[in-house]
């Protein structure tokens, strides 16, 4: 921005990053494919489409346009209460732009629609070309370490290593030669699936390593049931206790830019402490098993011979280039620098890119007379997810979790900062201080899932899960808020 770009800000918090940007479009809450779509109408009705660009390398553009055609201006105002004007401005800047991206995080995807949600985005791209070139594209800005790596290295529930469909027997048969066992050719459950089956009684085990599903699914109530109602729960984790939080690692992390780079242990573990490879490799010994001694490199040339993305990527390559962007097919590759750029080859490279044609749908939990405000949850800059991390060193920023509205409504409910409240949902209550945030519009309301301990968020959140990505919809609750008496009783 200190050199010249432009920031265009679409969130329904007026965040710091928001006070940077050029424009902040303060949407309602699940409003965002009507905002998108809005954009993609002005962007056709103005002549800024980039018009080659479609024609090469995309498809499905007229059903596009005919999606978006009823999408005006004066509709994305009434239904996100960005203005029109506003609107219309950053659509002509993002089309107009010699280079251009769009960042998003779990605002965009923890919706009971978020894989429309993004795609309304990609086709915002296509539209324009702002895709597969230097300083353009779309980048989903991770919120956990490596996770990326996770999903290369086939924690999909459909895939296995390097992206490769568990369905497609061709692929399967590679990954069953190399571990010499029948591979399930169905795809698997992705973790609201999960609880669904748990809830069925057709899953009765489950092994976590490195999660904390009892605070972080969006029906704790629920979790918590599921969990304890399980026949075997095995839980790895490097956090339940001190001496476990000391342990060392080596082996590859892959970081949002696709690039893959050695990790290496920083100091030696404590005696009695296991790598996380050595407790699989035990337990797979113990199964009948044995894999022998655990070798990072070994297991990283094994996913090379089965990955065709990763087949460029020896650590003597990875030590000499300070890392390697996937896809890297051989050692005399460099790594792809742009995952697009094949959509700029005349004639294209692989399949066309396509639009699609997604339709604004407005939060499950609607807001009603019993149910007036907005719950917004997400994180703030000292604290990590439900804190397990975070929450065992200290931060001066780091304040107890508290209701965050904004000054207008802590008048009009009559309420000061600092004073208890009971926060409703249509599935629970807790009790929490409140704390006024001018970045919040009025009928908008903020809380986090850090301090389970002092207030349980996801006793409040909505279990309504996007069918294709299996997320649910943190981000939008209804709610009210009650007064207390001395006595911690409402009035």
């Amino acid at each position: 921005m200190r050199n010249g770009a432009k920031l265009y800000v679409v969130d329904p918090r007026r965040t710091s990053t928001a006070q940077w940007a050029d424009s902040w479009l303060g949407l309602d809450v699940g409003s965002d494919i009507c905002l998108a779509n809005a954009m993609g109408r002005e962007i056709i009705a103005a002549g800024l489409a980039n018009k080659e660009f479609i024609e090469n390398s995309t498809s499905c553009f007229d059903a596009y346009r005919e999606c978006v055609e009823k999408y005006t201006l004066e509709r994305a105002e009434r239904e996100t209460r960005v203005p029109a004007a506003v609107i219309r401005e950053a659509a002509h800047a993002y089309a107009r732009a010699g280079r251009a991206q769009i960042c998003w995080t779990l605002g965009i995807t923890e919706h009971h629609n978020g894989v429309d949600n993004v795609l309304s985005l990609i086709n915002l791209s296509l539209l324009t070309g702002h895709v597969g070139r230097y300083g353009s594209g779309l980048n989903p800005l991770r919120g956990q370490n490596n996770v990326q790596g996770g999903g290369d290295m086939g924690a999909i529930p459909d895939r296995l290593p390097g992206f490769q469909h568990v369905e497609n027997a061709e692929l399967r048969a590679k990954f069953e030669r190399a571990w010499g066992v029948p591979i399930n050719p169905k795809r698997g459950w992705h973790l609201s699936q999960m609880f669904d089956a748990m809830e069925r009684g057709e899953l009765t085990t489950l092994y976590v390593l490195g999660e904390n599903p009892a605070d972080s699914e969006s029906d704790r109530h629920r979790a918590l049931k599921l969990l304890g109602g399980l026949s075997f729960l095995v839980v790895q984790d490097l956090f339940y206790t001190k001496t476990a939080a000391l342990g060392e690692t080596e082996g590859t992390v892959t970081s949002s830019e696709r690039r893959v780079q050695r990790v290496r242990a920083a100091v030696p573990a404590p005696e009695g402490v296991r790598d996380d490879l050595e407790v699989v490799y035990e337990l797979a010994r113990r199964l009948g098993h044995d894999w022998g001694k655990p070798n990072p490199e070994e297991i990283w040339n094994e996913v090379r011979a089965l990955s065709p993305m990763h087949g460029g990527m020896s650590y003597r390559r990875l030590e000499e280039m300070g890392g390697i962007q996937w896809p890297c097919y051989d050692e005399s590759h460099p790594g792809e620098l742009y995952l697009h750029s094949r959509l700029w080859e005349r004639p294209v490279v692989g399949p066309l890119a396509p639009f699609s044609a997604v339709e604004f749908e407005p939060p499950v939990d609607q807001l009603d007379e019993t149910y007036p405000i907005r719950l917004t949850t997400g994180r703030r800059l000292d604290s990590y997810n439900t804190g397990v991390q975070s929450g065992g060193y200290a931060s001066p920023l780091r304040r107890r979790e508290a209701l965050e509205l904004c000054p207008e409504d802590g008048s009009r409910y009559e309420v000061v900062e600092g004073e208890k409240v009971r926060v409703s949902s249509r599935r629970g209550s807790v009790i929490a201080p409140v704390r006024f945030d001018p970045g919040l519009r009025p009928g908008l309301a903020f809380l986090t899932v850090h301090f389970h301990d002092q207030v349980a968020t996801n006793d409040l959140t909505i279990d309504a899960v996007d069918p294709k990505s299996g997320t649910s919809e943190f981000k939008a609750t209804a709610i009210r808020i009650d007064k207390l008496d001395g006595n911690g009783k409402e009035f």
